[in-house]
């Protein structure tokens, strides 16, 4: 369907592998995997993501870089930005790459795993449209501004950290409403700035940050790396108009073998998931577990059962197959 609508070879697979390993990780209420693609239509349609994007290297040195996304795919910008990152690390044993002038790229955790799949640690982290308060308001001003941060292992999967900065998305707080559940009061607020478990209340409210007045800061700090500094668009202006989102990020890879032999920092890591995951849990069905093992698991289930979809997302897929002529085995 990506090739259909005019995208590379290159861009089609990347931004397919994105979405797949979106809907194989994610609970389907976050909206990340195929439902997207939808989003991705729409813009392409209306100009606001450009396939085969004239993208372009604008500043660089030894440990850094700046990539022009030229309204390309935010997916593909941020997977060009990681293996610039990658290879400069891999030199430097550190370096940080941005990228302006971007759209949505996908899941932030997927990108940190980039740098994990080659040995470093990766970090990722985008800013986004407006949709929680600075702590103390009502009004929202910064968005969720989600991080990606994995951590390599030897001989099986990287610790993987993927988390939005707010306590959840309006995604969850849709699928809550759908399915006529009531949501933590924790998540979201009503425009008015009163807690509420109703979703339908809150869905024109803002959004509550993780830690209170911490996840507001570090919100704030993400605007100001991955929008003021590479050049896009931050706070009230980021993500607003869908034929121009103009988003920022940033990608950090980190070379642990830089700090001490590689070996040793294996068997330092191990140590410490020893004791975080022998530590007695509260409730015996319930263990302590690292993040990302829950993706990873749940990765491995929908790989043997299948990944479950919405029959409006089927319904909707089928449509636009059938208008750019793409076979439908569903």
């Amino acid at each position: 369907m990506f090739l259909a609508l005019g995208a590379t070879d290159e861009e089609a697979a990347i931004v397919t592998d994105g979405l797949m390993t979106a809907s194989l990780w994610w609970h389907p209420g976050q909206g990340q995997g195929l439902e997207k693609f939808f989003r991705f239509y729409r813009q392409i349609k209306n100009g606001g993501i450009v396939p085969n994007a004239p993208m372009q290297w604008v500043r660089e040195g030894p440990s850094y870089a700046l990539l022009d996304a030229a309204k390309g795919f935010g997916y593909v910008s941020a997977h060009r930005a990681m293996a610039r990152a990658i290879e400069k690390a891999k030199v430097t044993g550190v370096a940080m790459v941005g990228v302006r002038h971007s759209n949505h790229f996908g899941i932030a955790g997927y990108h940190a795993l980039h740098a994990a799949k080659n040995g470093l640690i990766g970090w990722s982290f985008t800013n986004a449209k407006a949709e929680m308060a600075p702590w103390g308001s009502a009004q929202v001003v910064l968005g969720t501004n989600p991080w990606g941060i994995a951590i390599p292992r030897k001989d099986t999967h990287a610790i993987v950290l993927d988390m939005a900065l707010t306590m959840s998305g309006k995604g969850m707080m849709r699928w809550y409403m759908n399915e006529g559940k009531q949501m933590p009061d924790s998540w979201a607020l009503t425009p008015d700035g009163a807690k509420t478990t109703d979703p339908a209340a809150a869905m024109e409210g803002p959004l509550l940050p993780i830690g209170e007045y911490k996840g507001y800061g570090l919100s704030l700090i993400t605007d100001v790396l991955a929008g003021v500094m590479t050049g896009s668009l931050f706070g009230l202006k980021v993500f607003q108009d869908e034929s121009h989102h103009d988003v920022g990020h940033v990608m950090l890879a980190i070379d642990p073998g830089a700090f001490m032999p590689r070996e040793e920092v294996d068997a330092r890591l191990e140590q410490l998931i020893a004791e975080v995951k022998g530590a007695p849990p509260i409730d015996p069905a319930r263990p302590v577990i690292l993040p990302g093992e829950v993706e990873f698991k749940r990765m491995a289930q929908r790989e043997q059962d299948g990944v479950p979809l919405s029959r409006e997302t089927v319904e909707g897929l089928r449509g636009l197959a059938t208008e750019l002529k793409v076979a439908f085995p569903l």
